[in-house]
């Protein structure tokens, strides 16, 4: 029988409403199966949905102040980054306290990741990358057919594999990133991460656009946390980045996602966003 529970439809990467990457949040996924969340997660039509548990023995052990699972459409993700983001923000709404103090700690399938407040901002440390290094040369020149590219238009890339199997290239500007007109034929089954530079005087230093295997077809995800984290840890660690900087994502679906990076003294990057709560109210699940 279905059972009225919280949720909370977040906003992040945004202090404005409804001009970053919406987000589900059921905040209390107890007996739920992981068809149901999937179910749910689809009829939604969002890019991803969350259900908050209570921390494993386990995870309770090592300080895990909530457990998450996340979907997309299709499937579980392991880890997700506006998720993460959304998610503790609607945790703490809610009246969730830390367990450590300053730090909120949230079990999810990479394990356990840290997540501070920065003012009116949340943060989250980026997960150490699965797979990095350069793509194989095969990979570039089948991305640079399905974005409609010269070769040569990408400038570096590279392996940005957090959880999500992102295949980072980088543009030589942000109007080139902003043209682009995938084809999901020629791109299918890859997730690709697009970022390149803004002109100077901009308010951002980067322009990132997400391209992945949506439930049917290729999607543009509005704003993304994953791709975000395992690109800062690519471009700062070239040298092709500052240890602080701000990326735009989002410009080519309307919306205006602003996602802070940066690189603490300890070397642990945090990408942090705002969040705003949209909707609040109860689903039968």
């Amino acid at each position: 029988m279905a059972k009225q529970r919280p949720f909370k439809q977040v906003d992040v990467f945004t202090d404005t409403p409804y001009l970053g990457n919406p987000l589900g949040v059921v905040l209390d996924g107890s007996g739920l199966d992981t068809g149901v969340m999937q179910r749910f997660t689809d009829w939604t039509n969002l890019s991803e949905c969350t259900f908050l548990l209570p921390p494993t023995d386990e995870g309770r052990a090592a300080g895990a102040d909530y457990r998450v699972r996340i979907f997309c459409p299709g499937r579980e993700l392991p880890f997700a980054g506006h998720p993460t983001l959304g998610s503790c923000h609607a945790w703490l709404q809610a009246g969730g306290q830390p367990r450590a103090g300053q730090h909120v700690v949230q079990e999810c399938g990479v394990g356990l990741v840290r997540i501070r407040r920065d003012g009116a901002r949340l943060a989250f440390a980026a997960p150490p990358l699965r797979r990095s290094g350069p793509l194989a040369e095969v990979d570039v020149a089948r991305i640079a057919q399905g974005l409609g590219l010269a070769r040569e238009d990408i400038v570096a890339h590279a392996w940005c594999e957090n959880g999500p199997h992102w295949r980072g290239v980088m543009l030589r500007t942000a109007a080139q990133v902003l043209a682009v007109q995938p084809d999901a034929a020629v791109l299918d089954g890859m997730e690709i991460g697009l970022v390149a530079p803004q002109p100077a005087g901009s308010d951002t230093h980067f322009e990132v656009r997400a391209f992945f295997q949506g439930h049917q077809a290729l999607t543009e995800d509005p704003v993304t946390g994953s791709l975000n984290a395992a690109v800062a840890q690519w471009l700062i660690g070239a040298g092709l980045a500052p240890p602080h900087y701000v990326a735009a994502q989002g410009t080519a679906l309307g919306r205006a996602g602003r996602v802070h990076v940066e690189r603490d003294a300890d070397g642990t990057i945090w990408i942090g966003g705002g969040c705003v709560t949209c909707i609040d109210g109860e689903v039968a699940l």
